[in-house]
């Protein structure tokens, strides 16, 4: 599947790399040397959980490098009277008789926890482009979909409290 990153997102994996590469990478072969300097690998905890560790930091390092090369690129500007990325949209959710605020981000930032919604899912993907006072409908399912209102937009932008998601 091809991700949709803003530009800052790239730049954020492009840090994450390079940290892995140079500094992370570098720790965690100090670590193997250090437990296998400890004598009989087959009952070394720490030389096995040292290496586990390494790789799952040369794992990661690929997963990056693999989505930026297959990532597709979106803008995150939008029209000042429409929800578009990195933007708080308030909705009312008529089934339920409720107001939220989320903030829509790309599916690498997603955290419905955190109140940050991926233009991705089938809510994200309703409102996306739409103007404060439509009612809009999000197919969940074939079976399934429910009418929200987007009651307010405000323009926000990435913050760097906004962290990429681990896998």
């Amino acid at each position: 599947m091809r991700e949709q990153l803003t530009e800052h997102d790239v730049d954020k994996i492009k840090e994450e790399i390079e940290y892995r590469k140079l500094v992370v990478r570098k720790e965690a072969i100090e670590a193997v040397k250090e437990a296998r300097a400890h004598g009989d690998l087959s009952e070394n905890f720490e030389y096995h959980a040292a290496k586990k560790d390494k790789n799952r930091n040369e794992s990661r390092i690929r997963y990056l490098e693999r989505m930026l090369k297959t990532a597709r690129i979106v803008e995150d500007t939008s029209k000042e009277d429409e929800a578009g990325l990195n933007n708080m949209v308030e909705i009312y959710f008529e089934e339920d008789d409720e107001t939220d605020v989320f903030k829509l981000v790309t599916s690498i930032r997603g955290n419905s926890l955190d109140g940050k919604i991926s233009i991705e899912s089938p809510l994200g993907k309703a409102i996306l482009k739409k103007h404060v006072g439509d009612r809009v409908t999000v197919k969940v399912s074939d079976d399934y979909s429910y009418h929200v209102v987007i009651r307010s937009i405000r323009k926000t932008t990435d913050d760097e409290n906004d962290k990429i998601r681990s896998y």
